[in-house]
């Protein structure tokens, strides 16, 4: 499963690309996602907002993921 990264959740992973293979229970929805990457990496954890794109296409905690679906992390957006 790649995930696209934007912004500070680039900054974060360092790298624009999260890949995640190999796991034997592997995040199944978006909360369990969502979990899983701050596991990874904490500091996800402390962002004020997380959204989550699937196939272009905003998705709340219960959707379902699939491997071959092109997932994306929008973080918080400030401006002025």
């Amino acid at each position: 499963m790649n995930i696209l990264l934007f912004g500070i959740a680039k900054d974060i992973v360092g790298e624009s690309v999260l890949t995640i293979e190999g796991e034997l229970q592997p995040p199944k929805t978006v909360g369990e996602l969502k979990n899983y990457i701050v596991q990874l990496h904490p500091k996800f954890g402390e962002l004020s907002s997380l959204a989550i794109a699937v196939n272009s296409n905003y998705a709340n905690d219960s959707m379902k993921v699939n491997d071959g679906d092109e997932i994306a992390i929008i973080p918080p957006v400030s401006g002025g």
